[in-house]
């Protein structure tokens, strides 16, 4: 039996050149079960947006090359979308892009005697993110966010 991780690794080795060939990065991957199924989410992107179309032909393709290779042991649904307007910041290209952005950012340990940091995104450099908050700026090492999104910007 092949573990989850092998599985997404392998999915995204199908995946990666089917995104190239369209001009469209892949945000985010999430493979969990939900109730007597799993649901194997991929969040893709592009420069001027994801359209249905784009959403459409991404699931059609990668459908057909799961269904032919047929590595995953378990019942499940593919879901192709767009990450939406609060999308999961996950990589130092990432922070650049949406410099300027307004985000949400927890730290695995505490920094300045806080998990939760909230501010525009101001500089990436040195592995580092530095965000200017209400009151002040919080340079925060990549590697010690657990987790970081954008936030809705009214």
């Amino acid at each position: 039996m092949i573990s989850e991780k092998e599985i997404i690794e392998k999915i995204e080795s199908i995946l990666l050149p089917i995104l190239h060939d369209e001009s469209i990065e892949l945000a985010d991957m999430e493979f969990k079960p939900s109730g007597k199924r799993w649901v194997l989410r991929i969040f893709i992107d592009k420069t001027g947006g994801i359209t249905i179309a784009d959403c459409t032909k991404v699931n059609r393709e990668l459908g057909r090359v799961l269904d032919v290779e047929d590595f995953i042991d378990h019942p499940y649904t593919l879901e192709v979308s767009s990450p939406g307007l609060t999308r999961a910041l996950r990589k130092k290209e990432d922070f650049v892009r949406f410099k300027g952005r307004q985000c949400r950012i927890v730290t695995r340990e505490p920094i300045n005697d806080s998990h939760e940091f909230r501010g525009k995104i101001l500089n990436v450099a040195d592995e580092k993110v530095e965000i200017e908050g209400k009151i002040d700026v919080f340079t925060i090492p990549i590697c010690a966010i657990k987790k970081a999104k954008l936030e809705f910007e009214l």
